[in-house]
């Protein structure tokens, strides 16, 4: 194939399965649609021989699915405001208000972090590329609180290494609908493409990718939950994916929860601490962000005690 590509190398453990049904739960990046695009346009091949769409799997399959770059998008600075919470010529810290998109996509160019950045920062590491500039981690859009960006590649390197290895430490506080049993626990459950919605995600499913939540429940009130939560992964939608595979999703949560409950817009998840090693001076560094004020104001609300006390909470 010309032009620049990459290819995804898997090797199949399932039998009898269509290989666009296959591929789109094996790898979040993939729809059923867009698997079947790529087999027509003969970029997927089953043990070195182009497959057709029809093709049923065997275990120990060896697939080779080449991946086309995305059509290039110019991504302009825009002046958005920023909390920066630290930088230095390494890193910045950024608390990211509800509503930003942390990186454009194709046909969404335009008003995300990475645009702010580009407009504030005069350089940002390129590893990701012109779209992810600086990109390591990310939040979702309505999702609020911390997010490291990389200026350089060195860091971007090392703040990668500490995201696989777990030493990057990542607490979030949510308000979810109902308490979890016992209090305290952990979620230790797959996360993979939804089999039937392609637009969410769900726990539990075949050929999902390892996921683990840690909870803690900090207090109850009205029939809600004040919780802190501990990632051990990163999937896509984890928290929110996690919390509602228990009964109890995240207030507010349009996707897996009911969205505008009690009149609350915006889904109460909140990144509100991070922890991690500087990439130049190796030092442990803790970053905190306040609870944004509609999130306060629904404790308040709601008869929380910890709503007037939760800087003691980060």
């Amino acid at each position: 194939m010309t032009g620049s590509s990459r290819t995804i190398n898997l090797i199949c453990d399932v039998k009898g399965e269509r290989i666009d049904v296959y591929l789109a739960d094996s790898c979040e990046e993939f729809t059923r649609s867009g698997v079947r695009n790529l087999i027509d346009k003969g970029l997927v091949e089953v043990n070195g021989a182009v497959c057709k769409a029809n093709y049923r799997t065997s275990e120990g399959d060896v697939i080779d699915v080449t991946v086309p770059d995305p059509e290039p998008i110019d991504v302009e600075p825009e002046d958005i405001p920023l909390d920066i919470v630290y930088e230095d010529p390494e890193i910045i810290v950024i608390n990211k208000q509800r509503g930003l998109v942390v990186h454009p996509a194709p046909g969404n160019a335009s008003g995300t972090l990475v645009n702010a950045l580009l407009f504030h920062c005069k350089d940002l590491s390129d590893i990701n590329g012109k779209i992810r500039p600086g990109i390591v981690h990310r939040i979702d859009r309505d999702t609020t609180g911390l997010i490291c960006v990389a200026k350089t590649n060195a860091a971007h390197l090392s703040l990668a290494k500490q995201l696989k290895d777990h030493s990057m430490a990542r607490v979030y506080f949510a308000v979810t609908e109902g308490a979890p049993r016992g209090g305290s626990g952990v979620v230790d459950s797959p996360i993979g493409r939804h089999p039937t919605d392609r637009k969410k995600m769900a726990a539990g499913v075949k050929n999902g990718r390892e996921a683990v939540t840690h909870y803690e429940t900090l207090e109850k009130k009205d029939g809600f939950a004040l919780v802190r939560v501990n990632l051990e992964t990163g999937r896509t939608h984890q928290i929110r994916v996690h919390m509602a595979s228990i009964g109890c999703p995240v207030v507010g949560d349009p996707v897996y929860g009911i969205k505008n409950l009690r009149g609350q817009e915006g889904q109460l998840l909140h990144a509100g601490r991070l922890t991690l090693r500087h990439p130049l001076s190796n030092e442990t560094m803790v970053f905190k962000a306040p609870l944004p004020q509609d999130f306060r104001s629904f404790l308040v609300k709601h008869g929380f005690e910890l709503a007037s006390d939760t800087e003691d909470l980060l």
